[in-house]
């Protein structure tokens, strides 16, 4: 019997309902033709579909600053990580997939950690923790070396992505078609925002939504932000997503 694909995720807060899981569940296992495990790191295990795994947040101490914010993440290269072994691939749950996902677990299977490279910096070796593969246990000195000193850690390099780019010993990146960006990939650029619709490039695997708006809001042609800054901060209706999202 095939061993399972493993997908992890993580929820804490009240940003994000249990329905963004629920979504990036449904679109995973319409997304894949083989075996998965789902499991969902939070710290609140209702409302989730049959088939997630919810599982508590695994164990980290963060200054208070950001104890809530990505950093959390750093979490989940501690080893042991709960049951889970192997080869991972990890999705933030307020991205959108309009692909295949098995060739994220196809690509160069030798590799221990590849990612998204970072949009906004291209060139400068960053990747983007919105869609990862990463090998449980290869790289725990990325947990390890953060709670070793968690406050100059973070004063260092202020972003956790920043941090495992600089620190980890061995990275890679997807293809650059396969994430995009909706915001800094997919939109058309200021003013033509205000006329054109983004496109969905047919090689994308995963939009990925930093910051604001988020799927439904830019589904909808909404952009939430202050009356002055609508000049430039707008979206047409993006039917497409509504289509894979969910």
């Amino acid at each position: 019997m095939t061993s399972p694909q493993t997908v992890i995720c993580m929820r804490w807060g009240t940003r994000y309902g249990a329905d963004y899981v629920n979504r990036l569940y449904r679109m995973v296992r319409r997304n894949t033709e083989r075996p998965l495990r789902f499991v969902c790191f939070t710290d609140d295990a209702t409302g989730y579909e049959e088939g997630i795994e919810a599982m508590p947040l695994p164990p980290i101490d963060l200054p208070e600053r950001v104890r809530w914010y990505p950093w959390r993440k750093i979490a989940l290269w501690q080893d042991p990580l709960a049951d889970i072994t192997g080869d991972v691939l990890f999705f933030d749950i307020d991205l959108v997939i309009t692909g295949s996902i098995d060739a994220f677990f196809d690509y160069s299977p030798e590799k221990t950690f590849i990612v998204a490279e970072n949009w906004t910096q291209p060139g400068s070796g960053i990747g983007n923790t919105s869609c990862y593969r990463f090998r449980v246990g290869a790289h725990s000195y990325l947990y390890d070396n953060l709670m070793a000193d968690p406050a100059a850690k973070v004063d260092e390099h202020r972003i956790s992505q920043v941090y495992i780019s600089r620190e980890i010993r061995e990275m890679d990146f997807w293809p650059s078609e396969w994430c995009q960006s909706f915001k800094h990939s997919l939109m058309p650029k200021w003013p033509m925002n205000h006329f054109l619709t983004p496109k969905l490039p047919p090689q994308t695997r995963v939009v990925a939504f930093t910051g604001k708006p988020d799927p439904d809001e830019a589904r909808d042609g909404r952009w939430p932000a202050p009356w002055y800054k609508k000049i430039y901060k707008a979206v047409r209706p993006t039917p497409w997503i509504g289509e894979h999202w969910g």
